[in-house]
């Protein structure tokens, strides 16, 4: 049809309802993918709270700061070790003359923590402290002053702006169990349902071992028994610690045991020829694993020699334990109950430095080599020892001799590790990064407490994001095809149309 001035008005399809509606809608759908796509592939900023635990042991205190991502893993957040302090000093049970020192040695130590924890979360920054043997032997001792002991330290932490949750001797069950979750978590034996590994922890003033023995009647000795749900997994965990037992107070007691008649010297076979040196008396008897042992008349010094004898060593050590009662079907000594030791063990703390002086963690060298060896170091000169260890402190270097022999002494006949089992020892400081001790086990138990933060992750599931995307693009797929079958409607009458020139 011609119009006025012999044009034709042709029909424009754009002003068509259906083609308004298909556009509108195709808009809204582009603009649906492109905001799905890009919410869905931001990147993620990965949220971490933190936490902080001080070992107050029996030689040292050590500080600990641990991170894990706000959201849950698997119930238990995913804890990993941010940074470490080894406080100055002795540990806190040796300021009992002197409480407020106590806390005023951790000072140094915190103040790093409050730079290494972001400011935004220090208040809402958990904070414990943990004393293990050395304040368990003060409680046995002299309660008040441990109590005044654990004031100072309060005070001091309470200062600081983190979330103090308190502080508490722990048991030495407690000690043993938290260790053997350390060594399984760490190796991600626990996540994994694998086979776990056994904890053996020296310290100064108590040894614990802790494992799961694969037939475990805990009725036999149910105080030596923990029962741990994690992971979805349950296991049942035999741990016990000695105290009195740790390298300190086991050279205390087998000083004691050389001296129980009060004499003047005494030549010590578990320290190196030509070694002397003059001791107190009442300085090697102040402490409650051996003041009740102090003979009743002894001068007041005594001189202490050694002559470097690995095996008279060994029989020296054999005397502090008992191996004669056992009313359970296996023992390892003192009367106390344990299954047989099965699988792989970690062996820390001071299982680690001695051994690691020595140069024995090579876990391919034989129980036999590793005693040569420890037998030979023993029989060397004192003088030759301090001109091959310039730098070590002499009072440290002089009781390696005496370590190793106990290590020895307490694996095999203390816990009866054989040659066979004694090669699946692995002597280990740290595991990915974390020190291996009873702090991270303890602060694993403790996230347990914590709430989780929403997760700061993609806002859908991949398979529903998949499916989103997949509907919206089928939907263009839809609105396209009839957006051109609209303007196909038409051009088949244009082109019937007469061309005017």
């Amino acid at each position: 049809m011609l119009q006025d001035g012999g044009e034709m008005k042709e029909k424009n399809p754009w002003h068509k309802p259906l083609t308004i509606i298909i556009t509108v809608i195709g808009v809204i759908a582009i603009v649906a993918l492109v905001t799905v796509a890009g919410l869905q592939n931001r990147p993620v900023f990965q949220k971490y709270k933190y936490g902080i635990v001080l070992d107050a042991g029996s030689s040292h205190t050590a500080l600990y700061i641990y991170k894990w991502p706000a959201e849950k893993d698997n119930n238990t957040g995913r804890i990993e070790q941010k940074h470490s302090c080894k406080v100055k000093g002795k540990g806190i049970s040796s300021y009992a003359a002197v409480p407020e020192k106590a806390g005023t040695s951790l000072t140094e130590c915190m103040q790093e923590a409050e730079m290494q924890v972001p400011a935004w979360r220090h208040q809402e920054t958990p904070l414990y402290l943990g004393a293990t043997a050395g304040m368990r032997l003060l409680n046995m001792e002299n309660k008040v002053a441990s109590d005044k002991v654990f004031e100072a330290v309060e005070k001091a932490l309470q200062r600081f702006p983190f979330s103090y949750q308190g502080a508490r001797i722990l048991s030495g069950q407690e000690e043993g169990a938290f260790g053997w979750v350390t060594v399984n978590y760490l190796d991600d034996r626990l996540k994994q349902g694998l086979q776990t590994t056994g904890a053996l922890d020296l310290g100064g003033a108590s040894t614990q071992i802790s494992f799961v023995p694969h037939e475990y009647d805990i009725s036999e000795s149910p105080s030596n028994a923990v029962a741990f749900q994690l992971y979805g997994n349950y296991y049942n965990l035999y741990t016990h610690s000695f105290l009195c037992y740790g390298k300190d107070q086991a050279l205390r007691m087998a000083l004691a045991h050389q001296t129980r008649s009060g004499p003047i010297a005494i030549s010590d076979p578990c320290f190196h020829p030509d070694y002397s040196v003059t001791r107190n008396y009442n300085t090697l008897y102040d402490s409650p694993c051996v003041s009740e042992r102090k003979p009743k008349v002894a001068p007041l010094n005594f001189t202490h020699t050694g002559e470097g004898n690995f095996l008279q060593c060994q029989e020296v050590i054999r005397s502090l334990f008992n191996f004669k009662s056992c009313k359970y079907s296996k023992c390892s000594f003192n009367g106390i109950f344990q299954p047989p030791v099965q699988g792989s063990f970690g062996a820390f703390s001071a299982y680690y430095f001695v051994m690691n002086f020595l140069n024995l963690t090579d876990g391919s060298m034989s129980l036999e080599t590793i005693t040569n060896y420890v037998a030979n170091y023993c029989s060397t000169p004192w003088d030759q020892i301090k001109k091959v260890y310039p730098d070590i402190n002499e009072k440290y270097l002089a009781e390696y001799c005496f370590s190793g022999t106990y290590i020895l002494t307490l694996l095999t006949e203390g816990y009866n590790f054989n040659t066979e089992t004694f090669s699946k020892i692995k002597f280990i400081k740290e595991i990915k990064g974390s020190d291996a001790g009873w702090t991270l086990g303890y602060m694993l138990n403790l996230t347990n407490m914590i709430p989780a933060e929403t997760k700061d992750s993609p806002p859908l599931p991949h398979a529903g994001y998949v499916s989103i995307v997949t509907v919206i693009v089928l939907l263009l797929f839809i609105l396209v095809t009839l957006f051109i079958l609209s303007f196909r409607s038409i051009w088949p009458k244009c082109s019937k149309e007469p061309q005017i020139v």
